[in-house]
């Protein structure tokens, strides 16, 4: 099953992605996907990797399948929601003896996955519930994945998440710029992580710096203008 993601980001919405950002976070894509791979022969096959890029956008593929694709040799059903059709597409996978769905995202905001993964779920209980917010130049992944319904004999679940900063903490694996999280069939399992990277929406020092001489020009200025009406006033008693 494939994993969510963050509340409603109340900021105003940033650019679209740089080439170079888009660059690196296929690259880191590209990793996670090779390190994904075949999850196991259970009754059900869920491949799920996620990059995030310096500028917190998140690009992914999800495959979802059952052997012959039960029910109805479709697979499992997928829903998308109608306004994520233009940065998300559904194809079928079929491979190994399993049919369903390749789903695969690119350039979603925080808010978007959040929303994206429990529609994608392959049960009806959209039980995967994993927001991901920013706080300063950290990135906070929590939620859980209740799996209950699972019976450990017929699944083998991974979430992989690369992310393009220093991983703080986490209760997943570990490595340099990823996470891996094995979700347990027939348990709720947790999933959390904190990630450091500078915030995109942040200032830059040239800004500061700006804005800083702003400031500063508008005290002299003030002085300036105080000094010289304190002369003229000065003067004019001086006439009397």
């Amino acid at each position: 099953m494939p994993a969510s993601v963050p509340p409603t980001d109340s900021r105003p919405s940033r650019p679209r992605a740089t080439p170079s950002n888009r660059r690196r976070t296929l690259v880191l894509l590209a990793v996670v996907l090779a390190l994904v791979g075949v999850l196991g022969t259970g009754c059900v096959r869920v491949r799920a990797g996620m990059a995030v890029s310096p500028d917190d956008r998140v690009s992914g593929v999800v495959d979802i399948a059952t052997p012959d694709g039960a029910p109805a040799g479709q697979g499992p059903p997928l829903q998308v929601p109608d306004d994520l059709s233009g940065n998300v597409s559904v194809e079928r996978y079929e491979q190994d003896g399993y049919i369903g769905s390749k789903v695969q995202f690119d350039d979603l905001s925080f808010d978007e996955v959040t929303r994206l993964l429990p529609s994608i779920s392959p049960t009806s209980t959209q039980a995967i519930r994993v927001q991901m917010r920013r706080a300063g130049d950290r990135v906070v992944v929590s939620g859980q994945v209740d799996l209950t319904r699972v019976s450990p004999e017929s699944a083998d679940v991974q979430l992989k998440m690369a992310f393009p900063g220093t991983i703080r903490q986490t209760d997943g694996t570990a490595t340099p710029g990823l996470i891996s999280w094995t979700l347990q069939p027939g348990t709720v399992n947790d999933v959390n992580a904190v990630v450091e990277y500078p915030d995109p929406d942040a200032p830059s020092w040239i800004l500061w710096s700006l804005l800083l001489l702003a400031v500063v020009a508008v005290a002299v200025a003030i002085v300036v203008l105080l000094a010289a009406s304190s002369r003229t006033q000065l003067r004019t008693r001086a006439r009397r």
